[in-house]
């Protein structure tokens, strides 16, 4: 059984490299919105694949990163890259250009090993991130799959060279919740919801 759960958040970027004039040499924004699918062959207790009151915790926080802040691409030029971290508050650093495409594959990276850290105390079991689809216009999205997301043709992407600014930690339940997320300490799903 396949679960969905929303979430949205607004955001800008500049896609170096695209065909389209305005979306490579422009900072313009999206209204974005993201689909978190999941699925098992199991209930849990509750007689769900996974409770969505879970979501609510680590996962929304770490999509609600990129909400009103600035997606910039570390192999852009260092000037550019200085001017929006000094021009914004909210800023998240990716290793990967800022397409819907890559944001697809980022945020299945980071909700997969969010995942794979958490401890699951209700019965669930056989739960995986099925995939993720990012929604960048009302007619135009990208869906990342397991091996979409790991994969070295696409390029890797290295969970540890994504940096978020401090207004955006600021944002978090815990402040060191990425550190926790990439160093595989463990969560406690449900831990108060």
């Amino acid at each position: 059984m396949i679960i969905r759960k929303l979430f949205k958040f607004e955001n800008a970027h500049v896609v170096r490299g695209c065909s389209t004039q305005r979306c490579r040499a422009s900072i313009h924004g999206h209204s974005y919105k993201v689909e978190v699918l999941f699925e098992s062959k199991y209930l849990d207790h509750g007689q769900m694949v996974y409770d969505f009151g879970l979501m609510k915790q680590g996962m929304k926080e770490l999509i609600d990163s990129f909400d009103h802040a600035v997606a910039i691409w570390d192999g852009d030029d260092g000037e550019y890259i200085e001017a929006m971290k000094a021009h914004s508050n909210r800023w998240v650093m990716l290793p990967v250009s800022p397409s819907c495409e890559q944001f697809s594959r980022v945020i299945f990276l980071m909700l997969d090993q969010l995942l794979q850290s958490t401890q699951m105390i209700n019965g669930e079991r056989g739960v995986k991130l099925n995939s993720i689809i990012v929604h960048e216009t009302e007619t135009g999205y990208a869906q990342a799959f397991s091996e979409d997301a790991y994969s070295d043709v696409m390029g890797n992407i290295p969970l540890a060279s994504i940096g978020f600014s401090d207004e955006v930690r600021q944002g978090w339940s815990d402040s060191g919740l990425w550190e926790k997320v990439l160093s595989g300490e463990k969560f406690l799903n449900p831990a108060t919801v």
